[in-house]
């Protein structure tokens, strides 16, 4: 592993380095991952935050509400000219999958029903509309993310190395990596290890999007499928919803490695944007993690943060700040995670 010039800040020293057979650059930290450590803070000085650990049933409703919702617009557009699909699937399309794609992230955190297998089954109900089945594989490598955060063999948020190599470092490569995302996205648990993909929940999510689409392809036609398709790759891809994957975890002067969203849209997203809250805290549910910014306030509102996916949608793509590359990895996980 050869090391460049690196930065320091405080007791963090890390260094740009190149992963073996040429790999892309990542910032190397030498420190485990910030929120175990954040979280023991908060809760010493404010141990009432256990309270609001819990979850939400009310979010089964909404997942049906907008699967619902998806059901019908992908049925009216299904004789619609290309481009009032293409238009609507960027607006309204991209709007609905991502505030679903939210609604897995609960179901995966078991944070809507009790029990792990109602919460399985109501992800896969979110997962309906999206043409490709990934609540069940989403599931198992989101909470390696958790787990092993910024280690490369076991953190499938990290982008890989070809995935740097083939779209970093210029304003049409980033724009490409983004537009695809979510096949990255499938591809990429492909590298981490100690992982089982293939189980029956995989077989039964396979079974129940796959059945739906051939459903939708044979009661409402071709357009009806590429509305879904669309949906799917903008709400996750090169639009102002697709830029919170960027919000999460990417930066360019590596003094932090978490960032939340206040915007507007989180008010239609299930306060998705509050991202360091969540890692900080897993088992609060979303409509309480305003309460919890609010309670532990002196620990997030000196965090960096952002308030316009839109904005940093234009960062990312114009001056590559950041740059898919932009990310902290580490060797080893925190002992106590």
């Amino acid at each position: 592993m050869r090391e460049t010039a690196g930065r320091q800040s405080g007791s963090r020293q890390g260094a740009r380095v190149d992963e073996a057979l040429a790999a892309p650059a990542f910032y190397q930290s030498d420190k485990p991952e910030p929120h175990y450590a954040r979280t023991r803070e908060i809760l010493a000085r404010h141990p009432e935050i256990r309270d609001l650990v819990g979850r939400n049933p009310w979010t089964l409703g909404i997942i049906v509400m907008v699967c619902a919702a998806q059901v019908v617009l992908t049925w009216q557009l299904s004789m619609a000219p290309w481009w009032v699909i293409l238009i609507t699937a960027y607006t309204l399309g991209a709007l609905f999958t991502h505030a679903l794609w939210a609604m897995i992230h609960e179901c995966v955190h078991c944070r809507v029903l009790p029990g792990e297998t109602p919460n399985r089954l109501a992800g896969m109900l979110a997962n309906l509309t999206m043409i490709v089945p990934t609540a069940a594989s989403f599931g198992k490598y989101h909470l390696k993310h958790h787990m092993y955060q910024g280690i490369y063999d076991q953190d499938a948020d990290l982008p890989s190395h070809w995935e740097v190599k083939l779209f970093g470092g210029t304003r049409l490569g980033r724009c490409a990596w983004l537009a695809i995302f979510p096949i990255l996205m499938i591809v990429r648990p492909s590298r981490l290890k100690q992982i089982q993909l293939w189980d029956r929940w995989l077989v039964l999510n396979i079974v129940i999007v796959v059945a739906f689409d051939i459903f939708v392809l044979v009661a409402w036609g071709p357009m009806a499928i590429l509305y879904m398709a669309l949906s799917m790759l903008f709400a996750l891809g090169l639009n102002p919803l697709g830029a919170r994957w960027i919000q999460e975890h990417y930066t360019d002067d590596f003094e932090q490695e978490t960032y939340s969203y206040y915007g507007p849209l989180n008010a239609v997203q299930l306060n998705i944007g509050y991202h360091n809250e969540h890692h900080d805290f897993p088992g609060v549910p979303w409509n309480r993690l305003p309460a919890l910014k609010a309670l532990a306030h002196e620990s997030y509102d000196n965090l960096h943060s952002h308030q316009s996916w839109t904005r940093l949608l234009i960062d990312f793509a114009m001056s590559g700040k950041p740059d898919v590359s932009g990310r902290i990895i580490r060797s080893k996980r925190n002992p106590q995670t």
